[in-house]
């Protein structure tokens, strides 16, 4: 148990998928600052969320449990009343908690502000993307207080699938760190720790960056997407659909008629706007560092899910369970009190984070969460122990396709995907084949390793009921 409260500064992108940081061999991005925070910290490289959409994922990183016992399943399903999340149990102990941008955990569709539950978030500065939907969005307002309008600085101009966005200076990026750093700064007066959420929209779709960081990367330089046309027809309905009809509101994605000039530039988009996160990571630590706050602040930073990107011919998310959808980055620095330098290759989920900001801030893990805490890698104390030998991702008719029910499991050599209420699912060799190319679930060759695994991924969720039932009348 830590005997020093951090401060804990949680900084979580929206679709941003593991393999978007120079650090980690990126060589088409440059991230100098995640890059230095991996130098400070724990960095690990098989994180892996609990569903592959936002909603579903929130609710399980924020309380500690599966989306099957949260029943927050479905993107915009609101999360239950007697659910209770880390920065609840946390403002309990003490924490004075804030938040600015996004928090999901319920429906802001059509014009309906986002509902929030007893969260614990004692300031909460709320703009769930960046356009003017709502009068509520403190996005929106800022602008105005600017005298600027998101409509006016939108420019609305199209390039093969990428539209350029709001200026670095007004973008809701850029407003999310100022308005983090003010409470970062107001904060510290108080006798008691803070949390403060981070919680940027980019680089979710739709692919807009700055004109300026558009103009850093060169489309010629960044890779095609991984797709081997051969490889489609042993894949899933679901696949096969998604593969001529995703659709951001804004673009058809249709991976049969886009050149590869178009699929480059929605990559250089991207990383265009990972590059503006990267930029405001430095803004925050430097301003941690400034207000003499860095030595004993906790730092987190990591992703909701993943994002496609156009490999396996697909963008954006859905029902499936490739690496790109569900690993994610995962970052934790704590000057001084952990590991530095470090690169953990093991698995860890995203239920592992509140139980160990619970043990990080001196409190008990309460028995409702059912992840793991990761203080013993963090303070590089579990030796060669694994900290989990499988990870365990759900889908529950929840983004596209209506009746898409989807399980997957994942170890060090396997991962099965299965399609429930179909004869259809996934299982890769990933020693093999660990671009998941080759779909093995009707191979015969394969038939102990599929009977094994979808035995293992059954019990997997059956291990993940609730360790503490709904009290009766919750519903």
């Amino acid at each position: 148990m830590a005997t020093i409260r951090p401060n804990i500064l949680w900084i979580c992108t929206d679709q941003q998928r593991f393999d978007t940081i120079s650090g980690l061999g990126n060589t088409a991005i440059q991230t100098p600052h995640i890059d230095a925070l991996m130098q400070t910290g724990v960095t690990f490289t098989h994180a892996y969320c609990q569903s592959p959409v936002c909603s579903p994922s929130r609710a399980s990183f924020l309380t500690g449990r599966y989306p099957r016992t949260t029943r927050c399943r479905q993107n915009g399903q609101q999360l239950p009343a007697d659910e209770r999340l880390v920065t609840r149990y946390l403002a309990d102990a003490g924490y004075r908690c804030g938040l600015a941008g996004k928090l999901h955990l319920a429906s802001c569709a059509d014009g309906r502000v986002e509902a929030r539950g007893d969260d614990g978030y004692d300031e909460f500065h709320w703009s769930h993307h960046p356009s003017p939907d709502w009068e509520e969005n403190a996005y929106t307002q800022w602008l105005i207080s600017k005298g600027q309008s998101w409509e006016s600085l939108y420019s609305g101009e199209t390039s093969g699938f990428v539209k350029t966005g709001v200026p670095t200076e007004f973008h809701q990026t850029t407003w999310c760190t100022e308005m983090t750093i003010d409470m970062m700064r107001r904060f510290k007066n108080d006798t008691s720790p803070w949390l403060i959420s981070f919680n940027c929209f980019d680089p979710h779709h739709p692919f807009d960056p700055p004109a300026d960081y558009l103009s850093r990367i060169d489309p010629a330089n960044v890779p095609l997407p991984k797709f081997r046309p051969e490889a489609l027809v042993g894949k899933t309905e679901y696949q096969r659909i998604d593969h001529t009809e995703s659709s951001d509101g804004l673009f058809n994605y249709d991976f049969t008629k886009m050149t590869d000039q178009q699929k480059r530039l929605v990559v250089a988009a991207y990383y265009a706007m990972v590059e503006l996160i990267d930029d405001n990571v430095g803004r925050m630590i430097n301003a941690l560092k400034q207000s003499g706050q860095y030595e004993n602040t906790l730092v987190i930073f990591m992703s909701d899910h993943g994002e496609l990107l156009g490999d396996h011919g697909l963008f954006l998310k859905g029902p499936h369970f490739y690496e790109e959808a569900i690993r994610v980055p995962l970052i934790v620095s704590w000057p001084g009190r952990f590991a530095s330098g470090k690169q953990y290759d093991g698995f860890v989920e995203l239920t592992d984070l509140a139980p160990t900001l619970m043990e990080a801030a001196g409190e008990d893990v309460p028995f409702r969460m059912q992840g793991k805490s990761m203080l013993p890698i963090l303070e590089n104390h579990n030796g060669h122990q694994s900290h989990r030998d499988r990870v365990y991702c759900e889908y529950y008719n929840a983004w596209q396709h209506p009746h898409s029910y989807g399980t997957m499991l994942r170890t060090g050599h396997w991962k099965i995907v299965v399609y429930h209420g179909t004869d259809e699912g996934e299982l890769y060799d990933l020693e093999t084949d660990p671009d998941e190319f080759e779909n093995r679930w009707n191979d015969p060759a394969c038939v102990n390793e599929k009977v094994e695994l979808m035995k293992q991924a059954f019990d997997a969720s059956v291990f993940t009921l609730d360790p503490e039932p709904p009290r009766l009348g919750a519903f």
